[in-house]
Formats: C-alpha cells, sequence, structure tokens
C-alpha cells in the first residue's frame, strides 16, 4: 500500500515541514494504535514524514530544492516488523532511508555518480575553497575594474582602442557585480548548503522566485556582452597590426550594435528556451547543465577560437616584422611570447577551461589541479586586464604623471615633473603605433 501526502508549496505551509520542532509538534497528539505495528513519524532533516502502518510506503512531492524535479515524489517505506527500512545494502537505522533519487533531473544524477568515484568529501571541501578564491578574484577584478573605468573617463583618453576598452570593462563589471551578489547571498542564506543540500528558510535571491532568475538572466548577457567586446578587441587589433589599409572612420555604432545587441538577441533565445524547458526547477538550477545551454555558449566559444587565431596571425606579423628589424631569434622569440602573454587575457582566451567539463570522476588532487587554476584565471581576469591595459599603459601613466605634476607645481614643488618622469615605461600603449589617428580628435 502507498499512500501520498501533497503538501502545499506555499511558502508559510513548506517551512513547517522543513523543522524538527514543527515535524515533533504536527504529531505530539498522535498515538501509535497497539492493533499492528506502526513506523513512527520522523524528521529527515528535509522533509517530515507521519506515522504509517507496517508493510506500506509513503510519498511526497520532492521540496523544491536545487537540482530537483518538484512534479516527482520522493518516497519511504515502512518494514512488516515497523521500522522504517534503510538504503539497500547498507546496514538498518532508526531514522531509516528517504528515497530522493526518483526527483534530481538527469544531469545532476550524472554529477552525483561521478562525484562517488572517490573522495567525495575531499571534493566538496575543494568546491568551498574554489567559492572563497572566486569571491577574492571577483572583488579584487571589481575594484581594479571601477578605478580603470575612472581613470579613462577622468583623463578623456579617447583613442579607438580606449574606447573598446571601456565598454569590455564595463560589461565586465555588470557581470563581477552580479556574480559577488548572487555569492554572497548563497553563502549567508545557506552557508552548508553545497554539502548537504538543506535549504534555509531565510528569503534570499535563490528563494524569491524571478527575481533569481532574472539575475541569471542578466548575468548571462553580461558574460556574453564581455565576449563580444573581446571579440572586438581581437578583430580591431588584428585589422590595426595585419591590415595596412585599416585606415578608415572607426566603426563606433557597429562595434556598439555587435557588443550589446547581438547578445540580446541570443540571451532572448535562451531565455524562451529555458524557461520552457526548467520551468519545474527552483531558480532554473542547472540549466548551464542543459544541451540548449549552447544557444549561448557555443558563440562565446567560437569567439575564443576566433582570437586565438587572431593572435597567431598578430605574432606571426610581429615576428616578421622583428625579423625585418635584424634583431637576433632570441629577441624576437622574447617579444613575441611577451606580446601573446599579454593579449591572452584580453581576448579571453583563459575562459576555454572554464568551457570544458570538469573532472569531477577523477581524483581530488585532479580536480583541485583543475578547480583552482580554471577558477583563478576566471575571477582574476578582469584584474589583469586592468592592470596591463590601464595601470601599466603608458598613455595612462603618462596621463597620471602630467596631472600629479600639474598639482604638485601647483604646491610649490616645481622640480618634481623633471626628475620623476623616467620611472615611467610606455610599455603598454593603449594605441599601437600602427594604429591611425582619429581625424576628428586631431582637429580637436
Amino acid at each position: 500500500m502507498v499512500s501520498t501526502i501533497n503538501p502545499s508549496t506555499e511558502a508559510s505551509q513548506l517551512f513547517l515541514n522543513t523543522t524538527l520542532d514543527s515535524c515533533a509538534l504536527k504529531y505530539e497528539e498522535f498515538v501509535l494504535p497497539n492493533t499492528i505495528p506502526y513506523c513512527n513519524w520522523t524528521w529527515d532533516t528535509v522533509l517530515c514524514w507521519p506515522p504509517i502502518p507496517a508493510g506500506s510506503a509513503i510519498r511526497q512531492r520532492c521540496p523544491p530544492m536545487h537540482g530537483v524535479d518538484t512534479t516527482k515524489f520522493v518516497e519511504r517505506r515502512c518494514s512488516t516488523e515497523g521500522r522504517w527500512e534503510a538504503k539497500p545494502g547498507t546496514v538498518p537505522t532508526v531514522l531509516g532511508w528517504t528515497n530522493y533519487t526518483p526527483c534530481y533531473i538527469p544531469e545532476i544524477i550524472q554529477i552525483l555518480k561521478k562525484i562517488s568515484a572517490g573522495d567525495t568529501d575531499d571534493k566538496y571541501d575543494i568546491a568551498q575553497r574554489t567559492r572563497t578564491l572566486e569571491i577574492v578574484g571577483f572583488s579584487l577584478s571589481l575594484a581594479a575594474l571601477i578605478i580603470s573605468l575612472v581613470i579613462f573617463c577622468r583623463f578623456r583618453l579617447r583613442n579607438n582602442r580606449t574606447r573598446i576598452h571601456k565598454n569590455l570593462f564595463v560589461a565586465m563589471v555588470i557581470q563581477v557585480i552580479i556574480r559577488l551578489t548572487l555569492y554572497i547571498d548563497q553563502a549567508i542564506i545557506r552557508p552548508d548548503g553545497l554539502r548537504y543540500g538543506n535549504e534555509s528558510s531565510r528569503h534570499g535571491i535563490d528563494n524569491t522566485p524571478y527575481l533569481c532568475e532574472a539575475s541569471y538572466v542578466l548575468l548571462e548577457y553580461a558574460r556574453t556582452c564581455m565576449f563580444m567586446w573581446m571579440f572586438i578587441e581581437g578583430l580591431y587589433l588584428h585589422n590595426v597590426v595585419t591590415v595596412t589599409v585599416f585606415q578608415g572612420r572607426f566603426p563606433h555604432t557597429l562595434y556598439a550594435m555587435v557588443g550589446w545587441g547581438g547578445p540580446v538577441a541570443l540571451t532572448a533565445i535562451w531565455t524562451a528556451v529555458t524557461a520552457q524547458n526548467v520551468d519545474q526547477q527552483k531558480c532554473w538550477w542547472g540549466y548551464n547543465l542543459k544541451p540548449y545551454y549552447w544557444i549561448l555558449e557555443g558563440p562565446r566559444l567560437a569567439v575564443v577560437l576566433l582570437n586565438f587565431i587572431f593572435l597567431l596571425n598578430i605574432i606571426r606579423v610581429l615576428i616578421v616584422k622583428l625579423r625585418q628589424s635584424h634583431t637576433s631569434d632570441v629577441e624576437q622569440v622574447r617579444k613575441a611570447v611577451r606580446a601573446a602573454v599579454v593579449l591572452v587575457p584580453l581576448l579571453g582566451i583563459t575562459n576555454i577551461l572554464n568551457m570544458t567539463e570538469a573532472p569531477l570522476e577523477k581524483t581530488a588532487l585532479e580536480f583541485a589541479l583543475w578547480s583552482y587554476v580554471t577558477h583563478f584565471l576566471t575571477s582574476f581576469q578582469g584584474f589583469f586586464i586592468a592592470l596591463l591595459y590601464c595601470f601599466l599603459n603608458g598613455e595612462v601613466r603618462n596621463a597620471l604623471m602630467k596631472s600629479l605634476s600639474v598639482y604638485l607645481s601647483i604646491r610649490g614643488h616645481h622640480d618634481w615633473a623633471v626628475r620623476r618622469p623616467s620611472m615611467f615605461s610606455a610599455a603598454y600603449g593603449t594605441a599601437p603605433e600602427t594604429e591611425a589617428p582619429n581625424v576628428a580628435e586631431s582637429n580637436r
């Protein structure tokens, strides 16, 4: 005999079903019959289960948790002796076992199988430490990007590459702010949810319908914009370095349409498809595991591959130019490698690691290596880009130097600017030597 409980999904009633005290209060007056054996009420840390007669089973709707299909049912069974049945193949316990397996979506079942291959607890600990690494990295990136935008706007560096930099930085700032907001919210609302799967009764973004979905939609839009502006960075630099006839008017409007408008169409299509297919899952959890996530991830991967091709061709052209300048082979290689290292974060090539599948079935050491390296590069990407293309930028440093010199001259330090400018390098110029000047700006 199988009985079914269909609890209301109203928040006020749901929370009454998710604590030990509320479960005990609900059945404190229930008296077990003496006629036949009964399994007493129990709470399995997620759901409250009523007393049932021996030899029967009971099921409830799957709780609204991450990675769970709430249209399916979770089940417990009472043995003929009046004890809750244990998981097959394990030692029986007083609390018994709740079969939540039917609740999980297929993608989560595959992940759980991979994780259970070994060192499960170590992998959970690695995932938690990785989240801490991400929060630190994104925080530093956010600070560096905002300072860079202030510098670009304050000193009115208006060459073409700086315009592209500013758009890329804005997209990255939006993405980082949303990520940090979600991470901090999750850390406060459900600090142990990663390990135990428990949901807190406190309201947060994850527990707020529409706000949670909207946050992830905006996050994916900002990520797509970031990739598009990385593509524009690569395309523009490639044209400046390799195409000698690139002397026309800067197509700022076209770039803006590609960088900000293109992601709107991609995100809208993905949102519509996702809303139709994961509407039963809380906050669209696991949407990045679905095959239709490639509506967004496919163009992003294409951008990374195109930028990699641009990078190879740029290095080829640089080596040819260096050979023409009669420098040594060692010097040629050194300069080409230096140029490649500088361009890799700007072009987003490191993001390809984040697009690969996590090695969950591997050992804890292999998983840790992948996790730490991948998320370090992803979270600190904004910091490195701001460092290379703003703080170490020769044009920016000269502008800061000039502003500081004027300030100190006003304060009476007239000799400071003469003695100190040699400490700055113009190694990371915003505009390459081959870039055509902007005629309108020259006239001004």
